[in-house]
């Protein structure tokens, strides 16, 4: 056979040669031991918490290591391209703080080595595929579909393993008579990849995440090149990686099963081959077993579901990098204020059986995040977040920007932030009792307190801001130590016990304890038995924001006064 006129045969109008595209994608000036890595995804519609764990893999490889990250664009398949799938997929990596130095964007693309769209790039992959069958690796095969067929059904039959291969390589070393016959007849043609491997042998090949594999050569004669020129991704991924200058490759690990046809390929082609790193499949548990995360069956798979949920951005990283590196939590313990760019990200320290999702565990890692937050940081997280998922309650937090500031500056800061928190869907009921708007108050008294009681502290308390008020000008003592004394005072009047340790001594001898008094106010003014610290809530009450003054808590307390049963009316005046 002359392989050389095979390929004039069946590539005459390419010219172009390997050595001028050497020339025109030369290798990168980067300093010694970058990383330069790309995401290839297919521009299905779907972006999913895989493409996160890829994106975040990549990024911190390439950016540490002063290297080069780009986005190229696996579209070869239209059967499966769903229309603005690229643009979603950049908007909402970028969202996460994945951005590309380089390739596809959405405006066009970015680069010195493009095309970044693989089908824009059929020219390039038909140069790699003329010199392979000017070589001998690479032949045209002319089987039908339903020949194909019958070549499965034999191979079925006969329990063979199945595939394109050996003596079902019908078309493997057909003479050039035959080849020339079928084009003269018009026959469609499909390029495939001439494999000398053998089933029989093993391969060794270290992976950067699982490790030292021992993999089954690949005997199968694989498409290159489909009937329509278009290449497969075996074919293309190969050619793209080697002129676009890819070191290392960050792929899942359902792509394991083909590395052997793919180090065939570089091979075949001259190239040297990238480093790889197959990630493990996410999985959840699903009562006491694993499994893989399905978009069928789990929400959480789609990136989209922490946007709407209202994750914030940080949160979804840091959970991230726990499940990606064993050492991430050990890090933050120790550094818990440096920006997570400063963790030294390991593919070494990447679990080879995958990572475990755990939404709890992402949600106490979001609580934490929060935590760290000052009080400005979250009220633009949950504004951004209300104003595409909430418009209401967005309008509710711009009318008066300072008093939600305000209350979301209550218990942050300090050794102890609260964490009440872990999306910013759960602010507005954490805040709604600020907002009459908002207010849907539970009155039941506390456990042993009946509702006669409940008013009678409530009227008592009422009484006593308006002494404050008629004496000192204010209803609201300067701190909270002198607030609670007061109303330890207050309770000791109306013969519950001023001292916890006192009433646990003698319980018998009091109708309850401060506490429970406390907590009457508490249940008045907040509508609920759980609020941040009162005298907090009393003071941002109770400040100059135009929507709230004293008469705001002192009208919650003649509003929850009536709803008890009380005649308010007796109460004095404002």
């Amino acid at each position: 056979m002359d392989y050389k006129a095979l390929s004039e045969l069946l590539f005459p109008d390419v010219t172009n040669t390997p050595e001028a595209l050497e020339e025109q994608y030369p290798p990168r000036d980067l300093p010694e031991g970058a990383v330069v890595s790309r995401m290839g995804p297919s521009p299905t519609g779907f972006v999913h918490l895989g493409n996160l764990v890829q994106g975040i893999t990549s990024e911190r490889m390439c950016h540490q290591s002063g290297g080069t990250l780009f986005l190229r664009v696996e579209d070869t398949d239209s059967k499966r391209e769903v229309p603005g799938a690229i643009e979603s997929l950049i908007r909402g990596l970028a969202h996460y703080g994945i951005n590309f130095d380089e390739g596809a964007t959405i405006d066009g693309e970015k680069g010195a080595y493009g095309p970044y769209k693989q089908s824009r790039r059929a020219h390039i992959y038909h140069v790699y595929a003329k010199k392979l069958v000017a070589e001998g690796k690479a032949y045209p095969c002319f089987c039908t579909e339903e020949e194909l067929q019958e070549i499965h059904a034999r191979q079925e039959a006969a329990k063979e393993n199945f595939g394109y291969y050996g003596k079902y390589a019908v078309w493997r070393d057909r003479p050039m008579e035959d080849i020339k016959a079928a084009l003269a007849e018009g026959k469609e043609w499909v390029l495939r990849f001439r494999s000398e491997g053998s089933i029989e042998h093993k391969i060794k090949f270290t992976d950067l995440i699982k490790g030292p594999l021992e993999l089954t050569e690949n005997d199968i004669d694989h498409v290159l090149l489909k009937s329509d020129g278009i290449p497969t991704y075996h074919f293309a991924h190969a050619v793209d990686d080697h002129l676009m200058r890819t070191t290392h490759v960050v792929r899942g690990d359902e792509w394991l099963p083909s590395l052997p046809l793919h180090i065939q390929l570089f091979s075949a082609l001259g190239f040297k081959l990238p480093k790889y790193l197959h990630v493990g499949t996410l999985q959840k548990m699903d009562g006491a077993s694993k499994r893989k995360l399905s978009k069928r069956k789990d929400p959480e798979l789609a990136l989209s579901f922490y946007r709407e949920q209202g994750y914030p951005v940080p949160s979804v990283y840091e959970y991230i990098m726990t499940i990606l590196n064993s050492n991430f939590e050990d890090w933050r313990r120790a550094n818990p204020t440096a920006p997570v760019g400063d963790f030294k990200f390991s593919p070494k320290k990447m679990n080879p059986a995958g990572s475990l999702f755990d939404e709890d565990k992402l949600r106490d890692v979001s609580k934490e995040v929060i935590s760290r937050m000052t009080a400005a940081e979250v009220y633009d997280g949950v504004l951004d977040w209300a104003k595409e998922y909430d418009p209401d309650f967005a309008a509710l937090l711009e009318r008066s920007p300072d008093y939600a500031r305000a209350i979301l500056a209550i218990g942050r800061g300090g050794k102890k932030p609260r964490k009440d928190f872990a999306v910013w869907s759960e602010v507005k009921p954490y805040m709604s009792f600020f907002y009459e708007e908002l207010f849907e108050p539970d009155y039941t008294p506390p456990e042993g307190m009946t509702p006669e009681e409940m008013a009678n502290i409530l009227r008592a308390y009422y009484r006593q801001r308006m002494q404050m008020w008629h004496e000192k000008h204010t209803m609201l003592e300067p701190d909270g130590n002198e607030w609670f004394e007061n109303v330890k005072a207050l309770a000791e009047s109306l013969g519950y016990c001023p001292d916890t340790k006192l009433y646990r001594q003698e319980p018998e001898k009091w109708k309850g304890s401060a506490g429970d008094v406390s907590m009457a106010l508490r249940i008045a003014i907040c509508g609920r038995r759980q609020s941040p610290d009162m005298y907090s809530v009393l003071k941002i009450m109770d400040g100059d924001d135009p929507d709230v003054s004293g008469d705001f808590f002192m009208g919650r307390l003649e509003r929850a006064g009536a709803a008890l049963g009380a005649d308010t009316s007796e109460w004095n005046s404002r």
